[in-house]
This record gives structure tokens, sequence and C-alpha cells, in this order.
């Protein structure tokens, strides 16, 4: 009983990775096929080769991905984590003039 609040479970699902690189978009997106929710603390592993695609181009691929969910303490101390780094950017200040 003690194990299963420690360790997450994992299970393989379909994905789309869709790749743009272009002198208006450089990014990669991953969406899992079946409307998965991810929480804090899941991850996500996509498998295959390594995606090269030439400039200027967008490009789809399907690939296979698993998905480890969190732990119930993962979690938690995801979320904790997660609102301390969000304090960092409280702390921020602006010049009245122009940095030399």
């Amino acid at each position: 009983m003690a194990f299963a609040f420690l360790s997450g479970q994992s299970f393989e699902t379909p994905c789309t990775i869709t790749v743009e690189q272009s002198s208006e978009h450089f990014h990669a997106h991953v969406e899992l096929d079946g409307d998965i929710a991810m929480e804090p603390g899941d991850k996500v592993r996509v498998h295959g080769a390594p995606i090269a695609i030439p400039f200027g181009t967008r490009e789809v691929f399907a690939r296979r991905a698993t998905v480890t969910r969190a732990s119930p303490l993962a979690r938690t101390l995801t979320r904790i984590a997660a609102y301390f780094d969000l304090s960092e950017l409280y702390e921020v200040s602006f010049n009245a003039g122009r940095i030399k």
C-alpha cells in the first residue's frame, strides 16, 4: 500500500508530433491521442528516431509515447516546487532610466 503512494503507473499511447522550422515559427508540439489529461509531475517519453526537418517546412509525425503518471507524493512535491518557482517572478524590478 505504501509503495503505491511512491510509484506511478505507466502506459503507452499513440501521439501526433507537429514540427515547424521556418522564419515565422520554430516549434515542436506533441499531442497525445485519446484526450489524455496531463497533471503536475506526469512525464511523457516519445519513442522513435530523432526528428530533423529542412528549414522552411512543417511536418506531422505519428509516433508512440509512454506516459508515466506521477505518484501522489511526486504530484504534491511538484505543486509545491511550482509555487516557489512562480514566486521568483515577483522579484522583478524596473529601472527608471536606460541601462548603460
